[in-house]
């Protein structure tokens, strides 16, 4: 099986809702024939808190504090909590189900795909361990959360590795009763999370990162019979991206209904 990257050309630094819109495109055309398996290296800008499929947004995300900030907000495909995307490297990578990466099994996906994220991860220096359901732990803390949604006969399962960390200003954008109750957050979450910079004693920028995340990959997913070829979007699927974009990632009506 072949695998294509897609890297910086389509990640350095877009709107969430295109980063959603590419991740739909490339899904739906793996879906009728037209896109292959892929793996993308991307990045925000502006930072951007994404919302689970199951979530509120309104009771989520301070709304008007995530504006003044300049900071978008917009509703995932996938389930989970919010997540701020800010100092970090995203991936997503699209998969026929059944295929050597994605098995029926859920736990076992997981673990096929998060192993390139590991690999990586060493590859970095960081002892980094794949924690079930879909978590990497490095020195005891969440490293990189992940989550995946199956439609169409097709996985799409995307994640972070946390470069850099602000858990004040990230706490700023979500919903928290009160500052007491803020500051008890901040501390917890400090207990639970940690980000390359503070494992590695440095900066660690995008670009290193996802050189030793393409490498890792490559070697991980290897065992599985899959080879990694470097590829870009073709215009049909950049032209249904900005389409998405513009008319579900952007939309109240996508954001703002309520499936809780």
């Amino acid at each position: 099986m072949r695998l294509r990257l897609i890297g910086a050309a389509y990640g350095d630094g877009l709107r969430g809702a295109l980063n959603m819109g590419i991740d739909e495109s490339v899904a739906t055309g793996l879906a009728e024939g037209s896109s292959p398996p892929t793996l993308r290296f991307y990045r925000w800008s502006p930072p951007c808190v994404s919302i689970g499929y199951f979530e509120d947004i309104e009771r989520s995300v301070d709304l008007e504090a995530a504006e003044k900030a300049g900071v978008d907000v917009l509703r995932r495909v996938t389930a989970g909590g919010s997540v701020f995307h800010n100092a970090e490297l995203t991936y997503s990578i699209v998969l026929p189900l059944g295929s050597p990466l994605a098995p029926l099994d859920i736990l076992e996906s997981y673990s096929r795909v998060c192993s390139g994220l590991v690999a990586g991860l060493v590859r970095l220096g960081v002892d980094a361990s794949f924690a079930p359901v879909n978590d990497i732990e490095a020195g005891g803390k969440k490293l990189s959360g992940n989550a995946q949604t199956r439609k169409r006969g097709i996985l799409l399962q995307h994640g972070t590795v946390l470069l850099g960390l602000d858990l004040p200003l990230m706490f700023s954008l979500l919903k928290v009763p009160d500052e007491k109750l803020r500051r008890k957050l901040i501390a917890k979450a400090e207990d639970r999370i940690t980000c390359l910079d503070s494992l590695l004693g440095r900066e660690v920028g995008f670009e290193e990162t996802a050189s030793a995340m393409k490498a890792g990959f490559a070697e991980a997913f290897r065992t599985f019979g899959v080879e990694i070829e470097e590829g870009s979007l073709s215009e049909g699927e950049l032209s249904a991206a900005e389409a998405l974009a513009r008319e579900k990632y952007s939309s109240r009506a996508w954001n703002f209904k309520n499936r809780a």
